[in-house]
Parts: structure tokens; C-alpha cells; sequence
């Protein structure tokens, strides 16, 4: 659970929300690669409190993006009463990128960017920004060097705002995503080396489906191939293990009604990269 912030800390935020804002408002107008997750949707709401008109949601839409969630990312951005639009995407058409190997989201990205690059120029926006945050540099992500080939914007890392700060001013603007756990594409639950394919993402997203309506909140399906089946590994938050027991029998069942030859719960449990 994340700590509550001091005033010493709000006081901090706060001014880097101020800087945020200055840095948007020399980019105007301007185009948002949203996603609906915590550090988009907050980058969302204070464009939109900004520049209103002048900035445009754009969703990337593919296989790799569950349906709930791009139904809960358009209700965010119009709950928020910024304009969004959607645009697919075609990373799965690469081999580079269907062939999953470790820089695999370099290759989205790149798609993403120059989608985004080419709507930004027919329709006269001055740039392309996306949620990448100072906490982010941290860790090594494939996909800032396409953003850096493109020239994308990070607004929320050039005014040093943390995950941690992020969290707390999207409280202060009630927002729903304040909470919210990450949630990275369908993909990265496909070890590296392994195709990924529309198949192997739609059982994937059939799988969590079934174990988001049994009310686990935090947790991943791992899409693990051998030469002859296909077997889910569940992998739930240790703050919610202890409730898997009473509901095994019945997960057990979902997984294998999602299309998987076997299942297995790992007992070591879900760890984010970052923890």
C-alpha cells in the first residue's frame, strides 16, 4: 500500500505539477499517446486542464490490448472530457516484433510512433508526448529508444514527477487510476523467444478475464509453450494468495476452459519488475 503523502512531499508534487503544466503549454498543440494507465491518464488530465482543445488522446489498438481496457480507457478519457481517438496498430504484421525477443517493445513503439508522427504532421500538432516518468529512466525500456527517434516528449519525467507522485496527484484530481495496478500489455506475459500471435493473446486475455471476475486484482497469466501443450501459470499478488484457496478448484477450471492444455500456480506469487 502506498504511503500517505506529508506536506513536505505534497509540497514537492505540487510543484512539480506546476512544472508539468509549464512544459505542456510550450507544447501545445499537442498529441497524447494514452493508454488509460496511471502516468497517461494523469498526463491526460492535466493536458487537458491545460491546453482543453489543443490536446488529442490517441489509443493504440491491436491484439496486445484488451478489450476491457481500451472500453475503460476511452470512458477515462471522456470522463476526463478530453477528445480520443483510437488508431490501429499493425506490430504484429513485423516479424521483428511477432518473433519476441527482448527489445520486443521497440518494435511496438515504432509503430505506434509513426502512426502518431504521421497524424501529429497531416493535422498541424506541434508534438507527440508520452507517460514515461522519472522513475522510468531507471529501468531499462526498449521502447524510449524509439521515442528518442522520434522525438516523443516525456513531459511527466522532465518535470521529475516519481510513480509514487504521480499516485498522489491523481488522487487530488480523483482520478480512478490512482490505484491502479500496472498493466502492461497482453505480451509481456509471452516469454521472450516465444512467437507471440493473436491465438496466444486472446487466450491470454480469456484466462485474466476469468480470474479478474473471481475478484483477484493483482496478478498475471504466463503464456508458456512446450512441444505439445500450452500451460497458464498463474502468478497472484502475495497480499492475495491467501484467497486462492477457497476458489482453486474453480480457477483451475477457468484456465483450462481459456483454451490451456495445463495449469499451474506458481507459489512464489506475482512481483512487479520494479519490486
Amino acid at each position: 500500500m502506498n504511503a500517505p503523502a506529508t506536506p513536505a512531499t505534497a509540497t514537492l508534487s505540487n510543484a512539480k505539477a506546476e512544472h508539468l503544466r509549464s512544459l505542456l503549454a510550450a507544447h501545445a498543440p499537442l498529441v497524447i499517446a494514452y493508454s488509460g494507465g496511471v502516468d497517461s491518464a494523469y498526463l491526460l488530465a492535466e493536458a487537458h486542464a491545460v491546453l482543453g482543445a489543443r490536446v488529442l488522446a490517441v489509443i493504440a489498438d491491436s491484439p496486445s490490448l484488451p478489450r476491457q481496457a481500451l472500453r475503460d480507457a476511452l470512458d477515462l478519457a471522456r470522463h476526463i472530457g478530453a477528445t480520443v481517438e483510437v488508431v490501429a496498430t499493425e506490430e504484429m504484421e513485423d516479424t521483428r516484433y511477432a518473433s519476441n525477443p527482448a527489445n520486443r517493445c521497440y518494435f511496438c513503439k515504432s509503430e505506434l510512433f509513426t502512426k502518431l508522427d504521421s497524424l501529429a504532421r497531416q493535422r498541424g500538432y506541434a508534438a507527440i508526448a508520452y507517460g514515461e516518468n522519472a522513475d522510468d529512466v531507471h529501468q531499462a525500456r526498449p521502447g524510449r529508444l524509439a521515442a528518442e527517434e522520434f522525438q516523443i516528449i516525456a513531459p511527466l519525467r522532465d518535470a521529475g514527477l516519481t510513480k509514487q507522485e504521480i499516485r498522489e496527484l491523481s488522487h487530488q484530481l480523483c482520478l480512478p487510476t490512482a490505484d491502479a495496478p500496472s498493466q502492461p500489455c497482453l505480451s509481456s506475459r509471452i516469454p521472450h523467444g516465444t512467437p507471440v500471435t493473436p491465438e496466444a493473446l486472446a487466450k491470454i486475455e480469456r484466462a485474466e478475464a476469468y480470474v479478474r471476475s473471481l475478484g483477484f486484482k493483482v496478478f498475471r497469466v504466463r503464456h508458456i509453450v512446450t512441444s505439445d501443450e500450452s500451460r497458464a501459470r498463474l502468478q497472484v499478488d502475495p497480499a492475495e494468495m491467501w484467497r486462492i484457496g477457497g476458489v482453486r478448484e474453480e480457477l483451475l477450471a477457468g484456465l483450462l476452459a481459456a483454451g490451456y492444455d495445463a495449469v499451474e500456480i506458481d507459489p512464489a506469487g506475482y512481483r512487479s519488475p520494479a519490486s
